[in-house]
């Protein structure tokens, strides 16, 4: 795939510019990690991404063809979408919700397929959620709900991740797994995420936003210093490196700006 093209977006609602003239090249071919504070704009700019926001002023290509252009079953499979919130309105099973992610190979009505059930088998048993497959989806905690809905993303087999705050509601067990099973995917990913210790350990590339910007793009060793976290978060902070050379964040609470 082609990397997304952003170009001069801005984005309003009512009279509050949310997005403030972004410009950036997005690949799709690595892992790249959305990182800034609550209200900076991330959410906003992955839902053009993913077209639950049209443009409205400026440009988001692919391959120099605007992402809205592109066909809905084309666009589904290339890209799977895991938003924040998961409300269904009916009482679908697990492997229900799961097996929607087969919906842009179909026609309607088209019946499900043994390879379709069998891939769903397969994306249950990879998040941990295989002896739930008959339980109800409305029944299970945010952190099921969560590694369901990945499921449900895998079943779909895209090119391209786009996850906003995918590991919300869950222990730090499910964060790793989650992470890991996505990266060893191989598959292109543009996740925003809020834990900067587990950017720095998944992401290839990181790109910063602030108050509606981008404020800067780079790889986790060139982008998590202190001096970003005091520029970007307000906080104070202690930045070491592992043994892979990977930045650690160690915050310091007697300083906060």
């Amino acid at each position: 795939m082609k990397p997304i093209h952003i170009e001069n977006l801005k984005f309003r609602i009512g009279a509050k510019e949310i997005l403030h003239g972004i410009t950036a090249d997005l690949p799709t071919d690595r892992f790249v990690a959305l990182l800034g504070p609550n209200g900076c704009g991330k959410s906003t700019l992955l839902k053009h991404l993913y077209r639950v926001h049209r443009v409205q002023e400026g440009r988001v290509t692919m391959d120099d063809t605007p992402l809205a252009d592109i066909p809905l079953r084309a666009a589904a499979q290339e890209i799977g979408v895991m938003g924040q919130f998961h409300a269904v309105d009916f009482d679908f099973s697990v492997e229900e919700i799961a097996l929607m992610g087969r919906a842009p190979y179909k026609e309607s009505f088209e019946d499900d397929t043994e390879e379709d059930y069998a891939l769903v088998r397969d994306a249950l048993e990879r998040v941990g959620m295989a002896d739930a497959a008959a339980r109800s989806f409305n029944e299970l905690s945010g952190g099921e709900q969560q590694r369901v809905m990945l499921a449900r993303v895998l079943v779909q087999e895209p090119q391209l991740l786009i996850l906003d705050e995918p590991t919300n509601h869950l222990d730090i067990k499910y964060q790793l797994h989650i992470l890991e099973l996505v990266k060893g995917l191989n598959i292109g990913v543009i996740a925003a995420l809020h834990d900067l210790n587990l950017a720095a350990m998944y992401a290839d590339l990181i790109v910063v936003m602030k108050a509606g910007r981008i404020e800067r793009i780079g790889t986790p060793n060139e982008i998590i210093t202190a001096e970003m976290l005091a520029h970007i978060y307000g906080v104070n902070a202690n930045v070491t490196y592992d043994a892979a050379g990977l930045p650690l964040v160690d915050y310091r609470t007697e300083q906060l700006q």
